[in-house]
């Protein structure tokens, strides 16, 4: 009799493990900014690819697109466009950082492609 209590809180406790939904450790997203050339190209990766939790961050300049490998215990996908934002770039619904913006190299303030 004893056993067979032992069993059954065993039994509980392992459907417990498998009904908890988990938040995946690592995530992926893409992000919308305003990026114009390779040098806001160079300027959001490596500011994202030296931010504790970025695992790896690529920018599409065609699309416009930044993708974002990251780790959810450290980051948030808000987190990644305040760091953007913070560059001077709009990312996604966050806006730009205006002093951030002011402070770019004129080519990376202008609207739609760089003029160099």
């Amino acid at each position: 009799m004893k056993n067979l209590g032992i069993l059954l809180v065993g039994l509980v406790l392992v459907s417990g493990l498998f009904s908890v939904e988990k938040q995946p450790k690592v995530k992926t997203v893409e992000i919308l900014t305003s990026s114009v050339c390779g040098d806001c190209k160079d300027r959001i990766e490596t500011e994202l690819n030296y931010t504790k939790g970025v695992i790896f961050s690529e920018l599409n300049l065609e699309t416009k697109i930044v993708t974002v490998k990251y780790k959810t215990k450290v980051l948030s996908e808000n987190d990644i466009k305040v760091v953007i934002a913070n560059l001077g770039y709009d990312a996604g619904e966050t806006k730009r950082n205006d002093e951030a913006f002011g402070n770019l190299p004129k080519c990376c303030q202008s609207e739609g492609h760089c003029a160099r």
